[in-house]
């Protein structure tokens, strides 16, 4: 996945979390589609900064890897 389809990705995440967000009804089924999409995009965020520093640093964005969602929540920001 390259930079382009990461932020297309991130965008369309975003969009379906407002949305959620957005609506009137917050049931668990909600809650459980908002935390996953949360994930989702920790990890779509985590990739990008991760491709970004390796051309930084001339090495292959390529070899980026999407790392666990236990990992990537665990995130100070």
């Amino acid at each position: 996945m390259d930079e382009k389809d990461l932020l297309s990705r991130i965008h369309s995440l975003v969009d379906e979390e407002h949305r959620l967000r957005d609506s009137a009804e917050h049931t668990a089924e909600t809650r459980t589609r908002m935390d996953d999409l949360e994930a989702q995009l920790d990890q779509c965020w985590d990739l990008l900064r991760q491709r970004r520093a390796r051309r930084q640093y001339d090495e292959d964005p390529d070899a980026a890897e999407v790392r666990p969602k236990s990992e990537v929540e665990g995130y100070l920001q």
